[in-house]
């Protein structure tokens, strides 16, 4: 006998290619019209890279805008990397997308959430070789001082038509 089918993850795993197919869209044509990301995921998930000074801000989780100032996206199966403008200056940033747990595009009123960790990461790209990505990636080593917050959670439902 077999075990149960895991509808939740199938689905998951589903909705994760929209995200997927959103960002290389975005990658490929830009993003239409007053159209922009706002994408949540656990910063210290295996293989996530963040610069020193957003990893030491950000403990837990973070939120990102893909809307003006962004660069270079690459979306690969297991995760994807973009540029974005911190304090003046250009940061990479590698994100698994079994680390994400939001992706919203507010101008049209869509949204998703998901259990982070709980979408298995492809055979084919192992997490081995997203931690040697990781080690590529520039780190910055300015010295900030954290805001009292640590971050903000975004409800998905203020985006949602009532």
């Amino acid at each position: 006998m077999t075990d149960d089918i895991n509808y939740n993850e199938m689905v998951e795993k589903a909705l994760m290619e929209v995200v997927r197919d959103s960002l290389r869209y975005v990658g490929k044509h830009g993003l239409p019209n007053n159209q922009h990301f706002y994408i949540t995921f656990k910063t210290r998930y295996p293989g996530v890279s963040l610069p020193k000074h957003l990893s030491d801000r950000y403990k837990d989780e973070m939120t990102i805008v893909l809307q003006h100032q962004f660069w270079d996206i690459v979306v690969e199966q297991a995760y994807f990397s973009v540029d974005l403008s911190f304090n003046h200056k250009r940061e990479t940033l590698t994100v698994p997308f079994a680390a994400l747990t939001a992706f919203a595009d507010p101008s049209v009123q869509f949204g998703l959430q998901f259990n982070a960790g709980n979408i298995s990461t492809p055979e084919s790209t192992p997490l081995e070789d997203i931690d040697e990505l990781a080690d590529n990636t520039v780190k910055s080593d300015e010295d900030e001082t954290p805001p009292e917050k640590q971050g903000e959670v975004i409800t998905l439902d203020a985006f949602r038509k009532k």
